[in-house]
């Protein structure tokens, strides 16, 4: 075959992630994000059977998927090249021929009985014709190269749409259970700031508190209401986003509400075992691409080289079907043609220098995809980390509000607090919960984010059956420090 055969291009790979994540390479594999079934580490039976109905019924999953089996289809086609083309005939036709008509005109011809006669004539005929391109130079060969890679490309691509689906999906879900705790704290926060209110206006009917006073409880207020219809907003909005990724008007769904949902986080792997290459989709996308484009480069060289037509006919032909399969009525040919192109004005060039620029532009792009692979793993890695320490600094507030409005409590019990005291602390104690929840939902989302950044996860069960050492929780990474257990360095 001409043309350049394909070499993976090669990258600059890193020893380690920057942070915290060491890495070791490996081969690209389209079909690798297709058997992740990253979502069911969060143990929510609801989002599992979102992400089932997502998986069936999305339509952009839906459109990926025509859009591989057109990408097969036109390998067949390809390699269909490859074999002769053979076709059959059968016809018949009824002819007159008039005394004007010359004798040797295309309509006279097998109907000399007729212009005899004067009656119309009859004549069948039966032939099979077969004809053959043999792919001297690999044209064929290398378009089936490409439209095999092109495939290999959309399949990636399908793998890519389902990973980004259920991935946005499971950050819809857990922001609108965010909402859902937000929205019951919030109302919790306008009870609390409405007895406040109520409190300041008494107190300032008896001369004990000011003018200012009263108005400042009531923007309180008024901010808790403002904050409490933005987050009905944000939860409608993220139940309608839901919806639509499940293949069905908003109208048609809705998702029961949950004031106390136990946000989990899986935790990262120490090493991050050739996932990245292995099954990110967009980086097998611009593998495969550049694989692709190098061998349009045979099928331009190709041009330049002659094509060599084999064909042959042969059949029966007479006026009568009585002797029309006949040795008498047989009739065959065969005739092989080569062909060249002596002037192009260039165009063969052209298409070669074409067919070269588009490569190097996609070996590019697969670059320039890879590094932003590894951007986008970095930043996960980096707020995944201090979401964590975040997570432990808002559980430790959340847990000395709930030790200072017991005290606070007991103090109001016995007459030596005051009932504002007392709720001013249960304020403070629920907009510490709600931090705490926030900071968890936003822990569990960005572990989602990474599962995306990697194209599917780190669990290896159903493709490998091997466990992966998760990174140490926030709370293990606190006792030394703050800084996390580092896995021995890998080489690229």
């Amino acid at each position: 075959m001409v043309g350049p055969n394909y070499h993976k291009p090669p990258v600059q790979i890193p020893v380690a992630f920057k942070e915290s994540a060491n890495w070791s390479r490996a081969e690209a594999n389209p079909q690798g994000a297709l058997s992740s079934t990253w979502w069911l580490t969060y143990q929510d039976d609801t989002l599992s059977h979102l992400v089932d109905r997502a998986l069936k019924a999305n339509q952009s999953i839906i459109a990926a998927e025509a859009a591989y089996r057109l990408a097969k289809a036109t390998v067949a086609a390809n390699v269909a090249q490859l074999y002769p083309t053979v076709a059959a005939d059968l016809s018949m036709s009824h002819t007159g021929v008039g005394s004007g008509v010359p004798i040797g005109s295309t309509a006279a011809l097998g109907t000399a009985s007729a212009r005899v006669s004067g009656a119309p004539a009859n004549l069948y005929t039966a032939n099979a014709t077969v004809s053959w391109e043999p792919d001297l130079w690999g044209r064929i060969r290398r378009e089936i190269e490409s439209s095999k890679e092109s495939a290999q490309a959309t399949d990636a691509q399908l793998a890519g749409e389902r990973l980004s689906i259920t991935a946005t999906l499971a950050i819809d879900y857990f922001a609108l259970r965010q909402a859902d705790i937000d929205i019951d704290l919030l109302r919790r926060q306008q009870q609390i700031d409405a007895r406040i209110l109520d409190m300041t206006r008494a107190a300032y009917a008896q001369a004990q508190a000011s003018a200012n006073a009263v108005l400042t409880a009531q923007d309180t207020l008024e901010v808790v209401v403002a904050d409490l219809q933005a987050t009905l907003t944000f939860r409608e909005q993220d139940e309608h986003a839901i919806a639509v990724l499940l293949g069905v008007p908003p109208a048609d769904f809705s998702l029961a509400p949950l004031r106390d949902y136990p946000f989990t986080a899986p935790p990262a792997p120490l090493a991050l075992p050739s996932q990245l290459l292995e099954r990110r989709p967009d980086v097998v996308t611009a593998e495969r691409t550049a694989a692709s484009a190098n061998a349009r480069i045979g099928v331009a060289v190709a041009a330049f080289y002659p094509v060599l037509d084999l064909s042959a006919e042969a059949g029966f032909e007479s006026n009568t079907v009585n002797s029309l399969f006949s040795l008498p009525s047989r009739l065959w040919t065969l005739g092989p043609s080569l062909s060249e192109t002596i002037f192009d004005g260039g165009a063969r060039t052209a298409a070669v220098r074409e067919a070269r620029a588009t490569f190097d532009e996609a070996v590019a792009n697969y670059r320039g995809t890879v590094l932003t692979a590894f951007q986008d793993v970095e930043n996960s890695l980096s707020s995944y980390n201090h979401l964590q320490q975040q997570t432990v600094a808002f559980a430790d507030i959340y847990q000395r509000n709930q030790q200072l409005f017991s005290s606070q409590h007991a103090a109001f019990d016995v007459g030596s607090a005051s009932e504002a005291s007392l709720l001013t602390q249960q304020l403070a104690l629920v907009q510490a919960e709600q931090n705490l929840k926030d900071t968890q939902s936003l822990l569990a989302q960005s572990s989602v984010t990474l599962v995306e950044n990697l194209g599917g996860g780190w669990q290896w069960d159903d493709i490998k059956g091997a466990a992966v050492s998760p990174l140490p929780t926030a709370a293990q990474s606190s006792d030394r420090g703050g800084q996390p257990d580092q896995a021995k360095t890998g080489s690229p």
